[in-house]
């Protein structure tokens, strides 16, 4: 299994984080929510390693949001 990544991996995550937010705009909560989707699974075929995308859903599950 390879070793999670912790460090920040992004140059620019504020221009990320922009660009997330403008690419939801104008969208209900369906189609923002099926757009993560597939976002999702874009990334999820890029990275490619089962064993890496095991060990984020259990860093995601870990994480949770407080409410």
């Amino acid at each position: 299994m390879t070793a999670h990544i912790t460090k920040a991996q992004l140059r620019h995550p504020d221009d990320f984080y922009a660009d997330l937010l403008e690419a939801h705009e104008g969208l209900s909560k369906a189609e923002s929510d099926a757009f993560n989707a597939r976002l999702i699974l874009l990334m999820a075929n890029r990275i490619g390693d089962p064993d890496e995308l095991q060990t984020l859903l259990e860093a995601a599950a870990r994480t949770k949001h407080p409410e």
